[in-house]
C-alpha cells in the first residue's frame, strides 16, 4: 500500500554537495518520524539523521554540521542535504518513514530501496 522512492544519489568529488530525496506514496493516512540510514561495504547499517513530526532533528556525530535533514509534509517527502562530502560518506543510503495507512491500526516502518552515494576524486 506504500511505496518509497529515493533519488539524488550519484558520484561526487570530496568537498562537493548532494541532496537526497525520499517520496512516500500510496494509501497514507499520516506520517510520524522520518530518517536516513546508510551502509558501506563491510560495515553495519548506521543512522545518519532523523526528523520528528514536530521538526526536531538528530544527527550522527560524523555528519553533524555537514548534513541537514528536512521534510515537506505536503509532498510526503524527506530530504537529506549533504555538504562537504568525504570519501567515508560513500554508502548506500536508505530512507526510513513511520507511516499509518488508511484503515491501519498502527504506525509501521517503511524503507526505501536505497540510493548509492559515492564520494571520490
Amino acid at each position: 500500500q506504500v511505496q518509497l522512492v529515493e533519488s539524488g544519489g550519484g558520484l561526487v568529488q570530496p568537498g562537493g554537495s548532494l541532496r537526497l530525496s525520499c517520496a512516500a506514496s500510496g494509501s497514507i493516512f499520516s506520517i510520524n518520524a522520518m530518517g536516513w540510514y546508510r551502509q558501506a561495504p563491510g560495515k553495519q547499517r548506521e543512522l545518519v539523521a532523523t526528523i520528528t513530526s514536530g521538526g526536531s532533528t538528530n544527527y550522527a556525530d560524523s555528519v553533524k554540521g555537514r548534513f541537514t535533514i528536512s521534510r515537506d509534509n505536503a509532498k510526503n517527502t524527506v530530504y537529506l542535504q549533504m555538504n562537504s562530502l568525504k570519501p567515508e560518506d560513500t554508502a548506500v543510503y536508505r530512507c526510513n518513514v513511520d507511516i499509518k495507512v488508511y484503515r491501519g491500526i498502527s504506525y509501521q516502518p517503511y524503507w526505501g530501496q536505497g540510493t548509492q552515494v559515492t564520494v571520490s576524486s
